[in-house]
């Protein structure tokens, strides 16, 4: 046990990543890491670990503490051993022969099948990679955990599984988390800290009380910012009037008093802070429109993999326009297969029974893997293929997050938070009337997510979603189908089907 100092601790990369951040983590807290992508969380969680050092300030931890970090990606060591093996891998050398049955415990934990321990982890689904890494650290039995991103690529019900854990299983160490799943946030931390580069805030409430409490803080320095800004165009124009009189009068004494209002005025000014803005990549969306009422009809339609059995039917169904369509259901239920129905039958009018398409429909597809970027390509090259000219896809990309000389680089060298800005701003570009979109928050931070909602809502656009990410599909759904015992039903609300998984998770 113990416990993390950070004193004044700051970090700049080209820019001022954050600074002056003066708290401890101690036993019991479990603390929200939120900001924008590549805003600093990952390098924090580093210098957090001992593995990278702040700019300035220094961070301290209890004697002997051992610090697990969990990370994103999987070391490509890893890939071609077994789950159970990568996991016993993670054991000092000289505990792996005789405390094996310390991985068996944790897998455990985790409710891991015993043929899925065998498999090769090249071979694993992304939410058990995930899921292999945590139990990786959680076998060495650290004092403090560190996670970045732990939900990504996990289903429904192991963000559930993984919710339990952590308010169990961790619940005494100090718990650093960096997410950008809101739900998740909520339901796992008592404590948040938001990464600016100016002023970071620091919260003893779980994400959604301290989001509250955070633009409240924004709303107090909006405020005093016009409060002292219109003092200071009082003094100007206060000792603009002095000077003039005095000039006209010949008075010294006027004149002087006008300089001293001058230097208030410059002493104000000099004071006021700049107010922080969210910085990521801006997402827009477009819609196109159409006339037609009904965009998709489907009927008998039977929903298969290529080489499986039926996983469901969907008797009738239509698609009106304006319809923010959500698609539930566990995983292997069908959901992803159903998306690339849709997308088939759109792309190629008639080449699937059962679903009919209005010629009016104008398609912006995504899908998990954001298979539809070029990775070979540049962002550059990819957009200007719209025909934009350079000044415009410059600009474009710009405003999408993108600096310049990021703009020629291969798109495989971004990150997965920019190939997601990339797509999004790609969809924006090709005018659509209808979103066809599988997990489209993947790798999308909060302020970026809250965006992608605000521009769905704006343009009344037309939709069909498939999304782990309960806060987003509360707030844009106005339809939802559940697929349940091999078919397609509509629900009233997302929240059942949401309570039912948590409870037999």
């Amino acid at each position: 046990m113990g416990s993390i100092s950070l004193r004044n601790v700051s970090i700049t990369a080209t820019d001022p990543l954050f600074a002056g951040l003066d708290f401890v983590i101690a036993e019991g807290d479990r603390v929200g890491l939120v900001a924008g992508n590549g805003r600093g969380k990952t390098s924090l969680l580093r210098c957090m670990t001992g593995e990278g050092e702040p700019t300035s300030g220094e961070i301290v931890r209890s004697r002997g503490m051992r610090v697990g970090f969990v990370e994103q990606d999987v070391p490509e060591a890893l890939l071609d051993l077994t789950l159970h093996e990568a996991v016993r891998r993670a054991l000092p050398p000289h505990q792996r022969e005789d405390e094996t049955w310390r991985v068996d415990v944790v897998l455990d934990e985790f409710e891991t099948p015993q043929d899925m321990r065998e498999r090769p982890v090249r071979a694993l689904s992304g939410g058990w990679q995930r899921l292999m890494l945590i139990a990786r650290v959680w076998v060495t039995e650290p004092d403090a955990l560190l996670l970045d991103e732990p939900t990504n690529h996990l289903d429904l019900a192991k963000i559930y599984q993984l919710e339990t854990w952590l308010n169990l299983a961790a619940r005494n160490i100090p718990v650093v988390i960096a997410s950008h799943d809101r739900a998740f946030l909520d339901a796992v931390t008592n404590r948040t800290l938001f990464l600016r580069p100016e002023a970071s805030q620091y919260f003893p409430l779980p994400y959604g009380r301290a989001r509250e409490a955070l633009e409240e803080v924004d709303a107090a320095a909006q405020a005093r910012q016009e409060r002292e800004l219109k003092e200071v165009s009082r003094l100007r124009k206060q000792a603009a009037k002095l000077t003039n009189i005095g000039i006209n009068s010949g008075s010294d004494l006027l004149t002087k008093k006008s300089k001293q209002l001058r230097e208030r005025a410059e002493k104000i000014e000099s004071a006021v802070t700049s107010l922080h803005k969210e910085r990521s990549g801006d997402i827009r969306l477009a819609n196109s429109g159409t006339h037609a009422k009904v965009l998709i009809a489907i009927e008998d339609l039977s929903v298969s993999p290529p080489d499986g059995a039926p996983l469901f039917k969907v008797p009738k169904l239509h698609i009106f326009q304006g319809d923010r369509l959500v698609v539930l259901g566990r995983n292997g239920t069908g959901k992803t297969q159903l998306v690339r129905l849709l997308h088939q039958a759109i792309e190629t009018s008639g080449s699937v029974e059962g679903i009919r398409v209005s010629p009016s429909v104008r398609l912006g597809y995504t899908d998990q893997a954001l298979s539809q970027l070029p990775v070979r390509s540049s962002p550059s090259d990819y957009i200007g293929g719209f025909g934009l000219g350079d000044q415009r896809t410059i600009s474009l990309l710009a405003g999408a997050g993108f600096a310049v000389e990021k703009q020629s680089r291969p798109i495989s060298e971004l990150s997965f938070g920019q190939r997601a800005r990339l797509g999004l701003l790609a969809l924006r570009l090709r005018e659509p009337n209808f979103y066809l979109m599988d997990e489209p928050t993947n790798h999308v931070d909060i302020v970026g997510q809250e965006r992608l909602e605000a521009e769905i809502l704006e343009h009344e656009a037309t939709c069909v979603l498939v999304s782990h990410d309960r806060s987003f599909v509360r707030n844009i759904g106005t339809r939802f189908l559940l697929i349940e015992g091999k078919r397609l039903v509509e629900v009233e609300t997302p929240d059942a089907f949401f309570e039912t998984v948590a409870i037999e998770r």
